[in-house]
């Protein structure tokens, strides 16, 4: 799976500066439009600044870190050393949004020491891409910091030179399931937005944002900051100092211990990204975050596929079943049914009902939500440890008959595994879990974590759970198995080193249409999410609700978008596993825009980002690994927009069909959701095509080759 074209040249230049003269050491990116420059000032602070074609954008932005029990690490050095090296590849995805990923950046390595007692050493490793940089702390095995280090805080900058126009969620330290924020940098309040918002999980020590955040400046930079790699460290949320346009690192901590990070010596931190583009579209493709992982350990991953994929989900969450097999829920709500064992979504007809589905309409999974023991004590419970059984099912579901079913359809099952955030329980009961998908030959599994973590005083998005995420995934690679994780950390491009990492939420998703007392997500939602959060990684966010008003069971709630916005994030939100989220029912009244559900892909070869502008719209261009298939998708905010189309990236000298499902002529996100128009044409590399999209609205495009 791997074509490596290597080029790796060292050694341009080796430094060595015993005294205290201040040496500027600068490395460019290989078109020269990025620049590093790193120093270290009159009291031996090291600080670095970022240009961006002859431009500075982050200015000087000191490093250092504060220790438990040991003296600060942020001032007193001396440059030992610097080497610059250059490197350049081409590597293969597994599956992804592309096959071939170029990986071409300079490397600046500074090797510190401080002049007075106790002399440590730590090296600052940057490397520089011509879409941005990261960097990373190293610190090495010496005498003088041996055994553990207890890291209170990471004192790393960036000091902005502009008030940024600000696409942010606040700092939380247990879920990112926020809506996005527009403001400019000076502007942002995130202790006020979570305050206005009344969300009662929110913890959030400090005016503090999470990344990935994204920034538009006035000439047409655009930056967003980040951080690749994170294994067995804290989250970094990013303080904003609003005065002086100022982030500087706040990792995730936790109440049971007076550090924020433990690592035993030698060890490297994550990288620290910042993305620069001087246009939207750019940013999306973008492989910064997954350059700066390490290459695949997993080796072979076939047994892994991309797949759509239907489920006992989405009618959960509109009131039409329940998880649990004794219990009416609704998420606020929860009465006792006494014996409502009928209401239980996840039986084994009803499974079978979608298996047949999936069968007849191009779908390879089935998702069970609410198949195994313990739904009755998950929410609103402290005492959930030992609560959930991952390998007994409820009476009413038969999993071997569903599973040998789902073979002779042709379907595969998609297990799931709500751990209600009791860690202890499920990193116990992981092995077995994990075999019994094996046994069945079950490839993939849905994780969720929904609650306070326990145990007590940890949070989602510290050191602790940062392993506990990475280990499952780690371990469930071992059987064969995918993960597709829920309430999750961050995405920061593990995917390429543990390719079974395959896709998570860390989003407000589809879901919150279904309940949320602030009316669900809003059009805007969307069109930021694919400039900041999508930039991570992959997102599992549920599209193809066709039943947008929820006529039959809701009547507070809808979903804010069109009907063809919903085919059109098919393309735009990108994950290797897509849901058709909507009920059988919605589907079988709809068989012509259900069309193109059957027929877009998941895997694709190439992608191409045709317009965009961050929190407006945006337009993807996909090309199916394959096939040869190219499937396009636009969505728009409340703005209705015209959107002009060329298709030179299809190839010259062929004629294809193209089938476009776009809003109808007086279509709007609530007033007419469900109008959509669909129409056939033939298209070449040099046609040119308007599309008008409604209020909350967009469009989708299948491309095939005629013969």
């Amino acid at each position: 799976m791997k074509a490596y074209t290597l080029v790796f040249v060292i050694a341009l230049a080796i430094f060595s500066c015993n005294s205290e003269k201040k040496q500027t050491k600068e490395i460019t990116s290989p078109n020269e439009k990025v620049t590093i420059d790193f120093n270290i000032n009159n009291e031996g602070r090291p600080f670095y600044l970022v240009k961006f074609n002859n431009k500075t954008v982050v200015d000087t932005s000191y490093l250092g870190f504060e220790f438990k029990d040991a003296p600060s690490f942020n001032k007193n050095f001396i440059i030992k050393n610097t080497t610059t090296s250059s490197f350049s590849e081409t590597w293969q995805m597994p599956w992804g949004e592309q096959l071939d990923v170029e990986n071409n950046y300079k490397e600046l390595k500074v090797e510190l020491q401080e002049k007075t007692t106790p002399e440590r050493f730590l090296n600052i490793v940057f490397k520089v891409y011509d879409d941005g940089i990261g960097f990373r702390y190293e610190f090495p095995e010496q005498a003088r910091l041996k055994g553990d280090v207890f890291i209170t805080e990471e004192n790393t900058e960036f000091n902005l030179t502009e008030d940024y126009k600000t696409f942010w969620i606040p700092g939380d330290w247990d879920i990112y399931e926020h809506l996005y924020n527009t403001t400019n940098l000076s502007e942002v309040d995130a202790l006020q937005y979570a305050d206005h918002k009344n969300l009662a999980q929110t913890y959030i020590p400090e005016n503090a944002v999470n990344t990935p955040v994204t920034m538009v400046g006035k000439g047409g930079t655009h930056l967003s900051f980040h951080e690749a790699a994170l294994v067995d460290y804290s989250g970094m949320t990013l303080k904003v100092d609003t005065e002086n346009l100022n982030l500087k690192s706040n990792l995730v901590g936790s109440e049971n211990t007076d550090y924020k990070v433990k690592r035993t010596m030698p060890f490297n931190t994550p990288w620290r990204t910042i993305q620069i583009t001087d246009n939207a579209p750019d940013l999306i493709e973008s492989n910064l975050i997954v350059n700066l992982n390490e290459p695949n350990k997993l080796g072979d991953v076939s047994w892994f596929k991309p797949m759509k994929y239907t489920g006992v989900w989405w009618e959960m969450h509109l009131g039409k079943s329940s998880w649990d097999y004794g219990m009416t829920q609704n998420m606020s709500t929860w009465t006792d049914a006494g014996d409502a064992h009928g209401n239980h979504g996840a039986n084994t007809e009803n499974v079978k009902r979608f298996i047949d589905f999936s069968a007849k309409n191009n779908i390879g999974g089935v998702l069970v939500e609410g198949w195994n023991t313990g739904w009755e004590h998950w929410i609103g419970f402290e005492d959930r440890e030992g609560v959930f059984d991952f390998v007994t099912p409820y009476p009413d579901y038969d999993i071997d008959e569903v599973v040998r079913y789902g073979k002779e359809k042709g379907v595969d099952i998609i297990m799931h595994h709500e751990t209600s955030a009791a860690t202890e329980t499920y990193e116990k009961q992981q092995d077995t879990a994990y075999a019994l998908m094996q046994k069945y030959g079950m490839h993939t599994v849905k994780s969720g974590y929904v609650g306070k973590i326990l145990p007590k005083g940890e949070y989602h998005h510290g050191q602790y759970m940062v392993n506990q995420y990475n280990n499952a995934a780690i371990k469930a690679a071992k059987y064969q198995v995918a993960v597709n994780a829920h309430e999750p950390i961050k995405a920061t491009g593990l995917r390429r080193t543990y390719p079974n990492i395959i896709s998570r939420e860390g989003l407000r998703g589809q879901e919150f249409n279904a309940w949320s007392s602030d009316g669900g997500n809003p059009p805007e939602h969307l069109p930021i999410v694919a400039f900041t959060r999508m930039l991570s990684g992959p997102i599992d966010f549920t599209p193809g609700i066709f039943n947008i008003k929820f006529d039959e069971y809701k009547k507070d709630n809808q979903v804010n978008t069109t009907i063809a916005q919903q085919l059109a994030l098919y393309v735009v939100i990108y994950s290797p596993v897509q849901m058709a989220a909507d009920l059988v029912e919605h589907y079988e009244a709809n068989p012509e825009p259900l069309q193109f559900i059957k027929d877009v892909g998941v895997d694709w070869e190439t992608t191409k980002v045709l317009n965009g502008v961050v929190g407006d719209y945006v337009t993807i261009a996909r090309k199916e690994r394959g096939t040869g298939n190219w499937f396009v998708g636009g969505i728009t905010d409340e703005n209705s927009r015209i959107v002009d189309l060329d298709f030179s990236f299809l190839n010259d000298n062929k004629t294809y069909e193209a089938i476009i499902y776009k809003d109808g002529e007086n279509a709007h996100w609530d007033n007419n959701p469900l109008a959509i128009d669909i129409e056939k044409t033939e298209i070449n590399s040099t046609s040119n095509l308007s599309v008008k999209l409604a209020e909350g609205g967009g469009f989708a495009i299948s491309i095939k080759e005629k013969e």
